[in-house]
């Protein structure tokens, strides 16, 4: 099939493009700047340059692409993230998500794409009630912090628009907390949460309580190759088999990376030096079950556990 992904020279592109020629398809990667295309080259996709958020050039490369399926894993996310003012530093994403995603729905439309796959995020659509792993469809949180409305709002806008396609089979894919190559959670680029972590070791908020799903790139990578390739169109979780307690993974986090042990700080004082959103994320946000994707797709995972990918990707 001729694939075209959007996205392609981020953390998850560039694991997904070499993947999906090995597999057999014909790769069109889109990319923002000139400057990429050979890293796209390297890759063994044929590069297109458009703006996501311009609407004209998208439509354009897309028509001349006419590819099977798009693949849209458009996301600006800096390498270390402030967590004081996290819709700020979320605000282009945000775009890439409302106006990036109508913008590449229309254009694989008007050229008769037959699937079209998309990233979503797990850690933070769930309703902060009830277990603390949940199934895709679990409520969502209609009460989030402040500074997160912008973007749940549009990741809302994202999910409910790729499903609602008409004429293409279509596929949300909620990816976990990614780590591994090109990440924040990963020895490079210059600045990622790993590089900070020995300098300035991030505490333990309240109990510890919240429940992140972690996923490898590789492994999220993999997962969109299968929805790729075939199963039902649907929502998936796409995170690994344990979802675990800030209590639990933090200190194994700050051990993979030399760095101290994380010391433990009430709400009150993580309030005040990260903001609500950070405290949210340390002692409420709830984990996710991968069961219907390892069933529904035939997925498998390299990294089962975020404990062996840090002690064989972070040290």
């Amino acid at each position: 099939m001729k694939v075209f992904v959007a996205g392609a020279t981020g953390a998850l592109g560039r694991q997904l493009v070499p993947m999906l020629i090995a597999n057999g398809h014909d790769v069109v990667g889109m990319t923002r700047t000139e400057a990429k295309r050979d890293q796209l080259l390297g890759l063994g996709a044929r590069p297109v340059v458009a703006d996501a958020l311009d609407a004209d050039a998208v439509k354009r490369v897309v028509g001349e692409a006419e590819p099977d399926v798009i693949v849209h894993e458009l996301t600006a996310i800096p390498p270390a993230i402030d967590m004081r003012h996290v819709d700020r530093e979320f605000a282009l994403t945000n775009r890439l998500r409302t106006e990036g995603t109508d913008n590449l729905l229309s254009a694989g439309q008007s050229v008769g794409v037959k699937r079209f796959v998309a990233q979503s995020h797990a850690a933070l659509p769930y309703a902060r009630i009830g277990g603390p792993v949940k199934r895709e469809d679990a409520p969502l949180d209609e009460h989030p912090a402040a500074a997160m409305r912008e973007g749940l709002a549009a990741i809302r806008h994202l999910e409910a628009a790729v499903v609602g396609v008409r004429g293409a089979d279509a596929v949300v894919l909620r990816y976990g907390w990614f780590y591994g190559p090109g990440t924040s959670i990963a020895p490079d680029p210059p600045g990622s949460q790993v590089e900070v972590l020995p300098k300035r070791p991030f505490p333990i908020v309240g109990r510890g309580t919240g429940i992140w799903s972690f996923i490898h790139v590789a492994d999220a990578a993999a997962a969109t190759v299968a929805a790729v390739e075939g199963g039902p169109a649907d929502i998936y979780n796409v995170v690994d088999d344990e979802p675990a307690p800030v209590s639990e993974f933090l200190p194994v986090l700050a051990a993979a990376v030399g760095a101290k042990p994380p010391r433990r700080v009430p709400r009150w004082v993580g309030t005040l030096a990260a903001g609500e959103w950070a405290v949210v994320a340390m002692t409420e946000i709830r984990g996710a079950s991968n069961e219907k994707v390892k069933r529904e797709l035939g997925w498998q995972l390299r990294y089962p556990s975020w404990r062996q990918g840090f002690a064989e990707g972070l040290a």
